[in-house]
């Protein structure tokens, strides 16, 4: 398995024009993505400058997020920093070359999306009660490491 790994990555690394990849896994498999839109595909990651694709992948991010709203909600954009806060882990990944996300909800049950460069990214683990609808808690790192083993 290694081996395979250790393929992967080196075939990975030596392609000189990489393009974007998704890859999302969350407690709702009906919202996982791994499908980059065409426009955002047709040209490799190195020809793009950090903020264009930075861009682009925001620009992703508030669509698909926006389609989850209602007519009553409009999308807002707030800065990690100092005063985040925490939410309850729902879904997590990344998109490459550098972003990683997180989704989930606020303890006052405020539905959110951090969007995290990875130089930045630095995260506590926390335990927070249940939510008192779920019968049952959810379990985001089973999902994770079920699919971080399909390879």
């Amino acid at each position: 398995m290694a081996e395979k790994t250790n393929k992967k990555n080196k075939s990975k690394a030596a392609d000189p024009d990489p393009l974007p990849r998704i890859h999302e896994v969350h407690t709702d498999p009906e919202k996982t993505r791994t499908d980059v839109p065409e426009e955002v595909a047709k040209s490799p990651v190195n020809l793009k400058s950090p903020a264009q694709w930075a861009y682009e992948r925001l620009i992703l991010y508030i669509q698909n997020f926006e389609k989850t709203l209602d007519n009553e909600h409009e999308v807002a954009m707030g800065f990690t920093g100092g005063e985040a806060g925490i939410l309850r882990i729902e879904g997590m990944g990344y998109f490459d070359p550098d972003i990683v996300t997180f989704y989930g909800t606020d303890p006052e049950g405020v539905k959110c999306q951090f969007i995290q460069h990875v130089s930045q990214l630095n995260v506590i683990l926390r335990a927070l009660p249940k939510s008192a609808a779920d019968d049952a808690p959810n379990r985001i790192g089973f999902r994770l490491v079920e699919d971080l083993e399909k390879g």
